[in-house]
């Protein structure tokens, strides 16, 4: 990074520097999402076991941490809006799902 603002870089130019670190940060929100898909999917299996809400907690503030990150990213210009948003909606959906289902089951 010293060398980007000293303006000796590897890369030929600033639009390479972008893409470069844009499809660094959608890998790694990609990841973080995966790992929040892992533990929804954890619960939706294990739906014959009692509520958890240490386990719900977790969820809720992975998820919250999660939109931080893809804010942070659309905000600096690594990601854009438009799939910012599509990647955060896909997992509250999920999480929609998941409690949607405990609370069918606790009804029951």
């Amino acid at each position: 990074m010293a060398a980007l603002l000293q303006g000796g870089s590897q890369l030929s130019s600033s639009s390479e520097w972008v893409i470069q670190y844009s499809d660094k940060a959608l890998n790694l929100l990609m990841e973080d999402a995966y790992k929040i898909e892992k533990l929804i999917e954890v619960q939706m299996q294990n739906l014959t076991t009692r509520q958890c809400p240490l386990y719900e907690e977790v969820l809720d503030t992975q998820m919250y941490g999660f939109s931080r990150e893809v804010d942070f990213a659309v905000r600096i210009g690594l990601l854009g809006e438009l799939k910012g948003k599509e990647i955060v909606s896909k997992l509250e959906r999920n999480l929609a799902q998941l409690y949607e289902a405990l609370e069918s089951k606790a009804r029951l």
